[in-house]
């Protein structure tokens, strides 16, 4: 389940994280895989925060253009 340090696209980031948010309200991780999986959705909402604003720049950097 934890990918190597590759990127990951924004959507693949959030269906995992989803996927992860399903299993804990289901109950179905044990506390040790519930250690592991937040430490996974912390790393990928780093990841959205980070792709989020970098497009937020990008477009900002095109609207300033005009």
């Amino acid at each position: 389940m934890i990918m190597a340090k590759q990127e990951i696209t924004y959507k693949a980031a959030i269906e995992e994280i989803e996927k992860i948010l399903e299993k804990i309200e289901d109950g179905e991780l044990d506390v040790d895989e519930l250690t592991v999986n937040v430490k996974r959705v912390t790393d990928l909402l780093k990841i959205c925060k980070n792709k989020l604003h970098l497009t937020e720049s990008e477009v900002n950097k095109i609207l300033e253009k005009d």
